[in-house]
């Protein structure tokens, strides 16, 4: 994905690299074709902290505060969104990290039932949706988080005079 500045000098590439179990965000510099901040967002494991990194090979560069102030941004979005469930408790976070692990972040339907009731017995109802959602994606119910609940119907009783 490449997200362009816009006065258009600079844009931002964004690519996972599967080694790594990182997001990288490059921010580039377009007339030189040159990349001169590299942010890597762990997104696995949760010792692992974000960093950022300057190409010794790009020289000196002036890049305008607002430019860095809009890459920065683009980088706290993507710890905010790629880490949000290693700001949980930590005994949550380390359910959610083995259990990613173990299912490497996906599971089939059919398996779905069994997994739940394996989670069940050791996350309270309460925090059953924040885990399952960080470790599959998933809602209580077994659907995708990506696509919403299937709402309920909700009985309305009318006036009767």
């Amino acid at each position: 994905m490449v997200l362009r500045h816009p006065d258009g000098d600079y844009t931002i590439t964004a690519m996972y690299s599967v080694p790594d179990d990182a997001w990288y965000l490059e921010l580039d510099l377009v007339a030189k074709q040159q990349t001169l901040v590299t942010a890597i967002v762990p997104d696995e494991h949760p010792a692992r902290e974000p960093t950022v990194c300057f190409n010794p090979h790009a020289g000196h560069a002036d890049v305008p505060y607002e430019v860095m102030r809009w890459f920065m941004h683009q980088v706290d979005e993507e710890i905010r969104t790629a880490r949000a469930w290693m700001r949980l408790r930590p005994e949550l976070v380390e359910i959610i990290y083995q259990l990613r692990q173990e299912h490497m972040g996906v599971i089939d339907d059919d398996d779905f039932p069994q997994i739940l009731a394996d989670v069940r017995t050791t996350v309270s109802e309460e925090d059953l949706p924040d885990v399952l959602e960080a470790a599959f994606g998933r809602n209580p119910d077994g659907t995708t988080v990506d696509h919403p609940q299937t709402p309920q119907p909700v009985e309305v009783q009318g006036d009767r005079a």
